[in-house]
């Protein structure tokens, strides 16, 4: 028998970067499924008009702003435009992350690493300072980082250091702001997405931003 699915998150608002695919929609999933108001991101027009329709064609409350996380200007409009439709912001997962090199450390050029460090920890950093302002008493923040957070595997080194740094900046957050909003991080394990499928691959990756 399936277990039935509560409605913990009735009448709150929730923000999933990178949630068109794969880890991100997943969760913006569940959340919509559990009564929160789900705003989708995603770097593509097309990809977030297309998962919103998904959840709206399961009764689900959803909106959509496009936002590459690395643009200052999109995540301005991420947290402005969610304000003005919603009111308010309850939740905020930040789930957009970028592997575009599968270099070893020493040989990564230092275009990757500016790449890798503004995507996958200075965005969220940044985002989160934009939806501070906004963010009610009680709200949450989630923090997808990665069991390559704990142990670097080749071919993802330095992907797994930004990962690294994430869990660090969940526990120097946590003290930042609480009473008043929860942090949390999440450390997944090999999911098999569009994003994790260089993985199964001789290639090497293209750049690739999650859940995009």
């Amino acid at each position: 028998m399936s277990k039935k699915i509560g409605r913990r998150f009735e009448g709150k608002v929730a923000i999933v970067t990178a949630s068109t695919q794969g880890i991100g929609f997943a969760i913006a999933e569940r959340l919509g499924l559990e009564g929160a108001s789900v705003v989708i991101s995603s770097r593509k027009q097309k990809n977030v008009d297309e998962a919103v329709e998904k959840l709206k064609n399961k009764g689900l409350e959803a909106f959509g702003v496009v936002c590459h996380v690395s643009n200052a200007q999109h995540r301005k409009d991420l947290i402005q435009k969610t304000v003005d439709k919603y009111g308010k912001i309850d939740v905020v997962v930040s789930n957009a992350a970028a592997n575009p090199s599968v270099d070893s450390i020493l040989l990564t050029q230092e275009s990757v690493l500016d790449k890798l460090w503004e995507i996958n920890v200075k965005a969220t950093v940044i985002l989160l300072q934009e939806a501070a302002p906004h963010l009610q008493k009680g709200s949450s923040i989630v923090i997808i980082s990665s069991i390559a957070g704990y142990n670097p595997q080749p071919s993802m080194f330095m992907y797994g250091v930004t990962k690294t740094a994430l869990l660090g900046l969940t526990k120097a957050l946590a003290t930042e702001m609480a009473p008043d909003t929860r942090i949390n991080a999440v450390a997944p394990g090999f999911v098999p997405t569009n994003f994790a499928a260089f993985i199964t691959k001789d290639e090497a990756v293209d750049i690739a931003e999650a859940g995009c």
